[in-house]
Protein backbone atom coordinates (compact mmCIF):
# COMPACT_ATOMS: atom_id res chain seq x y z
CA UNK A 1 0.00 0.00 0.00
CA UNK A 2 1.37 3.55 -0.73
CA UNK A 3 1.36 6.34 0.58
CA UNK A 4 -1.42 8.12 -0.99
CA UNK A 5 -3.77 4.60 -0.65
CA UNK A 6 -3.14 5.14 2.54
CA UNK A 7 -4.19 9.01 2.93
CA UNK A 8 -7.31 8.12 0.37
CA UNK A 9 -8.58 5.95 2.71
CA UNK A 10 -8.27 8.48 5.77
CA UNK A 11 -9.53 11.27 3.56
CA UNK A 12 -12.88 9.02 2.52
CA UNK A 13 -13.28 8.13 6.49
CA UNK A 14 -13.15 12.54 7.51
CA UNK A 15 -9.38 11.95 8.57
CA UNK A 16 -8.97 16.01 8.08
CA UNK A 17 -4.95 15.40 8.67
CA UNK A 18 -5.22 12.56 6.33
CA UNK A 19 -1.72 13.32 4.43
CA UNK A 20 0.62 13.93 7.40
CA UNK A 21 -1.45 10.80 9.59
CA UNK A 22 -0.66 8.31 6.35
CA UNK A 23 3.05 9.39 6.41
CA UNK A 24 3.33 8.96 9.83
CA UNK A 25 1.60 5.34 9.39
CA UNK A 26 3.56 4.59 6.67
CA UNK A 27 7.10 5.44 8.25
CA UNK A 28 6.04 3.25 10.95
CA UNK A 29 4.96 0.27 9.65
CA UNK A 30 7.54 0.31 6.59
CA UNK A 31 10.52 0.98 8.30
CA UNK A 32 11.36 3.92 6.47
CA UNK A 33 12.47 7.63 7.25
CA UNK A 34 10.14 10.77 6.17
CA UNK A 35 12.98 11.67 3.72
CA UNK A 36 12.98 8.11 1.92
CA UNK A 37 9.54 7.99 1.88
CA UNK A 38 9.16 11.79 0.54
CA UNK A 39 12.13 10.90 -2.27
CA UNK A 40 9.95 7.24 -3.32
CA UNK A 41 6.59 8.58 -3.32
CA UNK A 42 5.05 5.51 -4.84
CA UNK A 43 6.56 3.15 -2.36
CA UNK A 44 4.90 0.03 -1.30
CA UNK A 45 4.33 -1.17 1.92
CA UNK A 46 2.63 -4.72 1.94
CA UNK A 47 2.86 -5.06 6.38
CA UNK A 48 -0.43 -6.36 7.54
CA UNK A 49 -0.04 -4.38 10.59
CA UNK A 50 -0.16 -1.82 8.35
CA UNK A 51 -3.48 -2.78 6.92
CA UNK A 52 -4.74 -3.25 10.71
CA UNK A 53 -3.69 -0.14 11.87
CA UNK A 54 -5.23 1.66 9.07
CA UNK A 55 -8.24 0.05 9.93
CA UNK A 56 -8.21 1.08 13.19
CA UNK A 57 -7.97 4.71 12.37
CA UNK A 58 -10.51 4.41 9.84
CA UNK A 59 -12.63 3.62 12.87
CA UNK A 60 -11.37 6.82 14.48
CA UNK A 61 -9.74 5.42 17.00
CA UNK A 62 -6.78 8.06 18.12
CA UNK A 63 -3.23 7.46 16.09
CA UNK A 64 -1.31 8.22 18.99
CA UNK A 65 -3.10 5.17 20.99
CA UNK A 66 -2.09 3.21 17.49
CA UNK A 67 0.85 3.95 17.64
CA UNK A 68 1.65 3.94 21.19
CA UNK A 69 3.03 7.58 21.46
CA UNK A 70 2.84 11.00 21.22
CA UNK A 71 5.33 14.16 21.11
CA UNK A 72 5.06 16.84 23.52
CA UNK A 73 7.16 19.48 24.23
CA UNK A 74 10.27 17.95 22.18
CA UNK A 75 9.75 15.03 24.30
CA UNK A 76 8.34 11.45 23.10
CA UNK A 77 5.58 10.16 25.62
CA UNK A 78 3.80 6.54 25.57
CA UNK A 79 0.17 6.68 25.69
CA UNK A 80 -2.53 4.64 25.70
CA UNK A 81 -5.72 4.00 26.50
CA UNK A 82 -5.03 4.65 30.00
CA UNK A 83 -4.43 8.43 29.68
CA UNK A 84 -5.38 11.23 28.10
CA UNK A 85 -3.29 12.02 25.08
CA UNK A 86 -1.17 15.42 25.67
CA UNK A 87 -1.79 18.47 23.18
CA UNK A 88 -0.06 20.91 22.12
CA UNK A 89 -2.13 23.64 23.70
CA UNK A 90 -1.15 22.49 27.02
CA UNK A 91 2.78 22.66 26.38
CA UNK A 92 1.93 26.70 27.49
CA UNK A 93 1.28 25.25 30.82
CA UNK A 94 5.52 24.22 31.06
CA UNK A 95 6.35 27.31 29.30
CA UNK A 96 5.28 29.07 32.34
CA UNK A 97 6.63 26.10 35.41
CA UNK A 98 10.07 26.28 33.35
CA UNK A 99 9.97 29.85 33.57
CA UNK A 100 8.47 30.84 37.22
CA UNK A 101 9.52 28.26 39.16
CA UNK A 102 12.58 29.57 41.40
CA UNK A 103 15.87 28.00 41.86
CA UNK A 104 15.60 24.43 43.17
CA UNK A 105 11.86 24.88 42.93
CA UNK A 106 9.16 22.04 44.13
CA UNK A 107 6.05 21.94 41.79
CA UNK A 108 2.46 19.41 41.96
CA UNK A 109 1.21 18.16 39.11
CA UNK A 110 -2.20 16.89 39.69
CA UNK A 111 -4.17 14.61 37.65
CA UNK A 112 -0.90 13.87 35.91
CA UNK A 113 -1.86 11.26 33.24
CA UNK A 114 0.66 10.53 31.01
CA UNK A 115 3.37 12.82 33.20
CA UNK A 116 3.89 15.27 30.30
CA UNK A 117 3.66 18.52 32.46
CA UNK A 118 5.45 17.33 35.21
CA UNK A 119 8.17 15.21 33.15
CA UNK A 120 8.60 17.99 30.32
CA UNK A 121 9.23 20.81 32.96
CA UNK A 122 11.67 18.70 34.73
CA UNK A 123 13.29 17.82 31.35
CA UNK A 124 13.65 21.52 31.19
CA UNK A 125 14.84 22.51 34.63
CA UNK A 126 16.95 20.25 36.36
CA UNK A 127 17.39 22.28 38.94
CA UNK A 128 13.68 21.28 39.73
CA UNK A 129 11.65 18.36 41.84
CA UNK A 130 8.04 17.63 41.07
CA UNK A 131 4.85 14.64 42.81
CA UNK A 132 2.58 13.83 40.05
CA UNK A 133 -1.11 12.64 41.48
CA UNK A 134 -3.27 10.68 39.63
CA UNK A 135 -6.46 8.37 40.19
CA UNK A 136 -5.32 5.90 37.73
CA UNK A 137 -2.72 3.24 38.31
CA UNK A 138 -2.61 2.69 34.62
CA UNK A 139 -2.16 6.06 33.92
CA UNK A 140 0.42 6.49 36.42
CA UNK A 141 2.20 3.17 35.01
CA UNK A 142 2.46 4.85 32.05
CA UNK A 143 3.72 8.21 33.90
CA UNK A 144 6.58 6.38 35.73
CA UNK A 145 8.08 4.82 32.13
CA UNK A 146 7.71 8.10 30.79
CA UNK A 147 9.77 9.59 33.58
CA UNK A 148 12.11 6.69 33.16
CA UNK A 149 12.74 7.25 29.29
CA UNK A 150 13.06 10.97 29.54
CA UNK A 151 15.53 11.06 32.33
CA UNK A 152 13.67 12.60 35.17
CA UNK A 153 12.73 9.54 37.66
CA UNK A 154 15.12 9.99 40.05
CA UNK A 155 13.52 13.96 40.72
CA UNK A 156 10.04 12.89 40.17
CA UNK A 157 7.93 10.80 42.72
CA UNK A 158 4.05 9.39 42.17
CA UNK A 159 1.23 8.98 44.07
CA UNK A 160 -2.00 7.01 43.17
CA UNK A 161 -4.82 8.85 45.30
CA UNK A 162 -8.67 10.36 44.35
CA UNK A 163 -8.27 14.03 44.59
CA UNK A 164 -11.84 14.31 45.10
CA UNK A 165 -12.20 12.60 48.39
CA UNK A 166 -12.50 13.93 51.44
CA UNK A 167 -8.64 13.45 52.77
CA UNK A 168 -8.17 10.48 49.94
CA UNK A 169 -4.93 12.31 49.80
CA UNK A 170 -4.21 11.99 53.74
CA UNK A 171 -0.90 10.20 53.27
CA UNK A 172 0.84 12.05 50.37
CA UNK A 173 2.52 15.40 50.58
CA UNK A 174 -0.81 17.22 50.13
CA UNK A 175 -1.83 17.15 53.58
CA UNK A 176 1.54 18.82 54.93
CA UNK A 177 1.30 22.86 54.62
CA UNK A 178 3.96 25.06 52.12
CA UNK A 179 4.93 22.17 50.15
CA UNK A 180 4.99 23.51 46.38
CA UNK A 181 6.21 26.29 44.65
CA UNK A 182 3.87 26.18 41.75
CA UNK A 183 0.70 23.67 41.59
CA UNK A 184 -0.57 22.75 38.22
CA UNK A 185 -3.39 20.49 36.50
CA UNK A 186 -4.78 19.61 33.47
CA UNK A 187 -7.76 18.57 34.96
CA UNK A 188 -10.95 17.14 33.91
CA UNK A 189 -12.83 19.93 32.82
CA UNK A 190 -15.71 18.61 30.17
CA UNK A 191 -18.81 20.16 31.13
CA UNK A 192 -21.94 17.02 31.11
CA UNK A 193 -23.52 18.45 27.94
CA UNK A 194 -20.10 18.99 26.13
CA UNK A 195 -19.30 15.38 26.66
CA UNK A 196 -22.26 14.05 24.46
CA UNK A 197 -21.06 16.31 21.23
CA UNK A 198 -17.52 14.85 21.44
CA UNK A 199 -15.47 14.10 18.22
CA UNK A 200 -14.95 10.33 18.11
CA UNK A 201 -11.57 10.30 19.12
CA UNK A 202 -11.95 12.24 21.76
CA UNK A 203 -14.61 9.53 23.00
CA UNK A 204 -11.94 7.07 23.25
CA UNK A 205 -9.91 8.62 25.72
CA UNK A 206 -10.74 7.56 29.60
CA UNK A 207 -13.90 9.68 30.77
CA UNK A 208 -12.38 10.12 33.71
CA UNK A 209 -10.09 11.92 32.58
CA UNK A 210 -12.23 14.18 30.69
CA UNK A 211 -15.62 14.78 32.67
CA UNK A 212 -15.14 17.60 35.18
CA UNK A 213 -18.77 17.33 36.30
CA UNK A 214 -22.08 18.68 35.67
CA UNK A 215 -20.26 22.31 35.23
CA UNK A 216 -16.90 21.31 34.77
CA UNK A 217 -15.80 22.68 37.20
CA UNK A 218 -15.58 20.34 40.08
CA UNK A 219 -11.59 19.54 40.23
CA UNK A 220 -10.98 22.95 40.39
CA UNK A 221 -13.31 24.08 43.47
CA UNK A 222 -11.45 21.01 45.25
CA UNK A 223 -8.07 22.04 44.27
CA UNK A 224 -8.48 25.73 45.41
CA UNK A 225 -10.39 25.00 48.62
CA UNK A 226 -8.36 21.27 49.44
CA UNK A 227 -4.68 22.49 48.47
CA UNK A 228 -4.18 26.16 48.70
CA UNK A 229 -2.11 24.84 52.70
CA UNK A 230 0.00 23.45 50.06
CA UNK A 231 1.40 26.39 48.66
CA UNK A 232 4.82 28.25 49.67
CA UNK A 233 5.26 31.89 50.22
CA UNK A 234 4.93 33.37 46.44
CA UNK A 235 3.80 29.99 45.27
CA UNK A 236 0.97 29.98 42.67
CA UNK A 237 -2.11 27.79 41.41
CA UNK A 238 -1.86 27.18 37.20
CA UNK A 239 -4.84 25.12 35.52
CA UNK A 240 -5.85 24.95 32.17
CA UNK A 241 -9.29 25.53 31.54
CA UNK A 242 -11.62 25.26 28.97
CA UNK A 243 -12.32 28.27 25.98
CA UNK A 244 -15.34 29.29 27.75
CA UNK A 245 -14.07 29.04 31.61
CA UNK A 246 -12.78 32.16 31.72
CA UNK A 247 -15.47 34.02 33.83
CA UNK A 248 -16.35 30.83 35.85
CA UNK A 249 -12.36 30.63 37.13
CA UNK A 250 -11.82 34.14 37.76
CA UNK A 251 -15.38 34.22 39.89
CA UNK A 252 -14.22 30.92 41.75
CA UNK A 253 -11.11 32.52 42.41
CA UNK A 254 -11.93 35.13 43.91
CA UNK A 255 -14.28 33.84 46.16
CA UNK A 256 -11.55 31.62 47.61
CA UNK A 257 -9.52 35.46 47.72
CA UNK A 258 -7.33 34.63 44.87
CA UNK A 259 -6.68 37.08 42.57
CA UNK A 260 -6.87 35.83 38.90
CA UNK A 261 -5.33 36.13 35.94
CA UNK A 262 -6.88 34.55 32.79
CA UNK A 263 -4.22 33.41 30.05
CA UNK A 264 -4.92 33.09 26.34
CA UNK A 265 -3.37 30.16 23.83
CA UNK A 266 -1.85 31.24 20.55
CA UNK A 267 -5.33 31.24 18.98
CA UNK A 268 -6.36 34.19 21.57
CA UNK A 269 -8.83 31.78 23.48
CA UNK A 270 -8.20 31.06 27.28
CA UNK A 271 -6.41 28.41 27.95
CA UNK A 272 -5.20 28.89 31.19
CA UNK A 273 -5.76 30.51 34.77
CA UNK A 274 -3.25 31.86 37.20
CA UNK A 275 -4.62 31.66 41.33
CA UNK A 276 -2.28 33.38 43.58
CA UNK A 277 -3.28 34.08 47.15
CA UNK A 278 -3.89 37.62 48.33
CA UNK A 279 -2.24 38.55 51.20
CA UNK A 280 -3.24 40.29 54.32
Amino acid sequence: MTRSEIAARLRAAGIEEHAEEAMRLFCRFSGKSRAHALAEPLADCADAALLAALSRREAREPLAYILGEAEFYGERYRVSPACLIPRPESELLVDFACTHLPRDGRMADLCTGSGCLAISTLRHRPDCTADAYDISRGALALARENAERNGVSIRLSFYECDLLAPHGWGDTPLADARQYDLILSNPPYVTSAEMELLPPEVRCEPRLALHGGEDGLVFYRTFVSAFSHCLREGGVFLFEIGADEGDALRALGEEADFSVRILPDLTGRDRMALLAPILH
